[in-house]
């Protein structure tokens, strides 16, 4: 009996402690430079005025220059604005180069500094040079299967 009792008493003084520890436990920061949501989907067709034309008369898009912008709230900070852009280039674009696919995706990220030093690490193909603008910093991969990708550190606003 005496000793079922220290058995017990051994075994639910280390299940609390295992407890506590967890409870108290510093969460883990999540690492630099990863994607934090889609920035963008961009497209060749035969006639992107003509496309942005029939998407705003038939589906009520509202159209800019580029195609248009989906705005909305991060979820982290619902104060701030986060946009998704949706633009057709002309099917002769060499923009999506050297992908030969009719797409490019475009991913937000939040560091794109570490993330290009992570990736460089893995030895993934970086076509160009990071480009700063007033709306974010920029540069483009290709995935594995040929895929050009734009990842883009967004200056959100309010």
């Amino acid at each position: 009996m005496k000793k079922a009792l220290f058995v017990l008493v051994l075994t639910a003084s280390f299940g609390m402690g295992y407890a506590f520890c967890k409870i108290t436990a510093a969460p883990k920061a999540a690492p630099a430079g990863k994607v934090t949501g889609l920035g963008g989907i961009f497209f060749k067709c035969k006639n992107p005025k003509a496309l942005k034309n029939w998407y705003a008369k038939n589906l009520g898009m509202n159209i800019n220059q580029y195609g248009t912008v989906f705005e909305w709230r991060l979820a982290g900070d619902s104060t701030k604005k986060g946009i998704t852009q949706w633009t057709p280039f002309n099917e002769k674009t060499t923009y999506f180069a050297p992908s030969a696919k009719d797409f490019m995706i475009n991913y937000r990220v939040d560091d794109l500094v570490a993330l290009v030093v992570q990736l460089r690490k893995e030895g993934v193909e970086i076509t160009d040079t990071m480009e700063t603008v007033d709306y974010g910093k920029f540069i483009h991969i290709m995935d594995l299967e040929g895929n050009k990708i734009e990842l883009w550190e967004p200056i959100d606003k309010k």
